[in-house]
């Protein structure tokens, strides 16, 4: 046995490192870009072999140097460093190799992270599925539109999701200190663990899991006192940094889309909207904990990330992989019944449309239309009216 793994091991090792050969052959070298990954890359670059403050002026101006070759004009993307300070101890060991075999190691990397993500939901909803639907489900995972998109702009925030899939596995697993560690290090980038994180932590509370809350705490002790003692200053760089950020993003959120974008209505109406759904997910945040049920947890715990993307600080499409979470929990269910044909078509139609839609609606420098971020609607949908199913399901979780 031990020797069977030693040559698995030796096989994947081989496969990834052809993959990063590959990636760099076809891809990286040739048409150099992943601008998403390019500015934390560059920020921990200079950061740790110049001194320089990630969130200064210089820094900004050496990102849009190496996008644009000149500092970017008043109506394109300046690139910021946009993040909490420890964003670059994720990056670190990446910022020793030329940009383009750095990128074509990250590509890989990410690469990984959906993949183990995919393994770790098979196992949170004991889904025993055949070699070939694993194998259908991988592609699928990788070239899906937000996955796939992710991966062209080398964004971090699949990094993210594999922490948030595996803090969950983790959590329903009773392995309390891995779960907390793992909700720490989800928060590199706020806006996807803005309301994960403290339902999860009130939900440890609730059910006095101090083990889980030491961990998350004494981690986050480690990442933000870290960040104090080699950027002291960090704090008020990266709150600047986000008082500009919203003069030069796109799209912040789904409700934006629909109250300013599609209706052209006023800020209050965006504002409204946002706190109609807060007070939704508070009220569903207190039912989950006063009714302490598995089918309650897991329900609620899906609609959390589903708001948010609909009403958080702002979201992108790439991180709408999260969706594949409550997915894998409906494909499980129609395997178990036996429904392979709408297992096959919600695929098909998943994959396709939005590639489909993409293309129709592709504006100039190949931007996606507003419209796309409307995807989370359908998530919120498929919840609310499954909701009996979630509540029934049988879900092996100890919570």
């Amino acid at each position: 046995m031990r020797a069977l793994r030693l040559r698995a091991a030796i096989l994947i090792g081989a496969a990834l490192i052809a993959n990063v050969i590959a990636s760099y052959q076809l891809f990286t070298r040739p048409y150099p870009g992943f601008n998403d990954y390019l500015t934390v890359w560059e920020a921990s670059r200079l950061f740790f072999y110049a001194g320089l403050d990630p969130y200064s002026a210089q820094t900004s101006l050496a990102i849009q140097m190496r996008i644009f070759g000149r500092p970017a004009l008043p109506n394109e993307q300046p690139n910021h460093f946009a993040y909490p300070f420890y964003a670059i101890y994720f990056v670190y060991p990446f910022i020793h190799a030329e940009y383009a075999w750095a990128t074509a190691a990250w590509l890989v990397f990410l690469e990984v992270c959906l993949i183990a993500a995919l393994v770790l939901l098979l196992d949170l909803f004991k889904w025993r599925a055949r070699p070939l639907t694993v194998i259908g489900l991988a592609l699928f995972t990788l070239f899906a539109y937000p996955a796939a998109r992710g991966l062209v702009l080398g964004q971090v925030s699949h990094l993210v999701y594999l922490f948030q899939v595996a803090a969950i596995w983790a959590f329903v697993r009773r392995r309390d200190s891995l779960a907390g560690i793992l909700l720490a290090l989800s928060t590199f980038k706020p806006q996807m663990s803005i309301f994960a994180v403290p339902f999860l932590l009130l939900w440890a509370l609730r059910q006095r899991r101090w083990q889980l809350i030491g961990a998350f705490g004494g981690c986050m002790a480690l990442l933000i006192g870290s960040s104090f003692l080699l950027q002291p200053n960090w704090l008020e760089g990266f709150v600047y940094q986000l008082t500009l950020y919203p003069s030069y993003i796109e799209v912040s959120t789904p409700v934006w889309v629909v109250t300013d974008y599609l209706l052209g209505l006023e800020r209050w109406a965006e504002i409204a909207l946002n706190a109609i759904g807060a007070i939704a997910l508070l009220s569903l945040w207190w039912l989950a904990l006063r009714r302490a049920t598995v089918g309650y947890f897991a329900w609620v715990l899906m609609l959390t990330l589903t708001f948010t993307h609909l009403i958080g600080l702002r979201t992108a499409t790439p991180h709408f992989v999260v969706f594949l979470v409550p997915l894998m929990f409906y494909l499980r269910e129609w395997s178990r019944q036996r429904r392979y044909g709408a297992m096959l078509g919600t695929l098909i139609a998943l994959f396709s449309l939005p590639w489909l839609y993409f293309l129709l609606t592709i504006g100039e420098g190949k931007s996606e239309h507003p419209t796309l971020f409307l995807l989370p609607f359908i998530a919120l949908l498929a919840l609310l009216l499954t909701r009996k199913q979630w509540l029934s399901a049988r879900l092996d979780w100890s919570i």
